[in-house]
């Protein structure tokens, strides 16, 4: 069976769950606390004055979220070893090829995992301060707009928790320098290393039975960073660049095949093939047996997939609009729009006949 970082995904998904989770209490936490009292003289002073309540709520909050997501993570990159090594059994148990050693070790996994949990401190940190930032800006903003006379307290206030509701708690940055809120950050970690697992402990497995290449799946519509490696024959452990082997033939040994290779999977890789969210597989390729995979003339365009995917952040920015209202008429209004995206998407998956994904659409989504 061909792997893929997709494989994991939804074991990257259960650890994200749970941030996600904690991300909506603070919301409504946080907007809770600012909801008393809202027209009424003297609100800036005693919702100030109310901080503590958030912050000991805060405190309350973390030890259970850090235990819960280090025993969910650990599980989940375990779960992704196992997967991309049964996927490898099942590959030579196809072609009838015995599937090597039994007594692979998994300790690189076990360093994955570790450096996963540790990775997730800063965000414990994020979560125990930035709320309380929030919590002081929204009094602010809110009292500034009536100090002015521009704008009533409430329309201040709503305005200011409708801007966290579609940044989330952020100041999560990547190794590329990238910026991401809480959920994202988490999933897109978590992906990353599942990915890893099961990509590793596959390679590791074939590579251990005596094979050294694998072809890459097309299932067309790919992004840049993919689509050069559509097809393309891979070493496990090689040369980088294009070059050729000589291998004997997978079921006549006698013979000889030159096989063209485009590179390394680690050096495919690096170069961003398998990124988090691709759909990407790779299996075993036996030379002089196996061909390449091409893509199928109606693969959906990467554009129309692309404009899936604002279509559902829209509804998940929506969703978390309507849960951060302070009131019937914000939530009418945020209601409204999540009608009018999952209007578009339905028009959309029935022009291009695409698959609508319901879990994409949900508030605890990465976003």
């Amino acid at each position: 069976m061909a792997v893929s970082p997709g494989d994991a995904e939804h074991l990257a998904a259960q650890v994200a769950d749970e941030f996600g989770a904690a991300e909506q209490t603070v919301m409504g936490l946080v907007r809770d606390l600012l909801t008393p009292g809202l027209s009424r003289p003297g609100w800036a002073r005693a919702r100030t004055a109310a901080s503590g309540l958030l912050r000991r709520a805060l405190r309350r909050l973390v030890p259970g979220l850090r235990q819960r997501a280090t025993a969910a993570a650990e599980q989940a990159v375990a779960e992704a070893h196992r997967l991309g090594d049964a996927a490898a059994r099942r590959e030579l148990e196809l072609h009838q090829l015995p599937p090597g050693p039994d007594d692979l070790t998994i300790t690189p996994t076990q360093r994955l995992a570790r450096a996963l949990t540790d990775d997730f401190e800063p965000v414990y940190a994020r979560i125990l301060r930035q709320p309380e930032d929030v919590y002081r800006e929204v009094i602010a903003r809110a009292s500034e707009g009536v100090l002015d006379g521009q704008i009533t307290r409430r329309r201040a206030a709503q305005r200011a928790l409708d801007d966290f509701a579609d940044r989330g708690i952020t100041g999560f940055v990547d190794s590329r320098g990238g910026a991401w809120n809480l959920h994202t950050y988490v999933e897109m970690a978590v992906r990353t290393v599942c990915g890893r697992a099961a990509i590793q402990a596959h390679a590791d497995r074939l590579t251990a039975a005596g094979h050294r290449l694998v072809s890459v799946s097309a299932p067309g519509g790919s992004c840049p960073l993919c689509t050069p490696w559509e097809g393309k024959i891979l070493e496990l452990a090689g040369p980088a660049g294009k070059h050729e082997v000589q291998l004997p033939h997978a079921t006549d040994p006698g013979r000889t095949v030159t096989v063209q290779v485009a590179g390394s999977l680690m050096e495919a890789r690096a170069a961003g093939f398998q990124h988090p969210n691709c759909r990407h597989s790779v299996s075993l390729y036996l030379p002089g047996v196996s061909v390449p995979p091409t893509a199928p003339a109606n693969a959906h365009s990467y554009d129309s997939v692309q404009e899936q995917r604002r279509l559902e952040r829209q509804v998940r920015r929506w969703k978390r609009r309507e849960q951060t209202a302070l009131d019937d008429d914000a939530r009418t209004a945020a209601r409204r729009r999540i009608r009018g995206y999952q209007a578009d998407l339905r028009q959309l998956t029935r022009e291009t006949g695409q698959r609508r994904l319901p879990e994409r659409e949900q508030i605890t989504y990465a976003h």
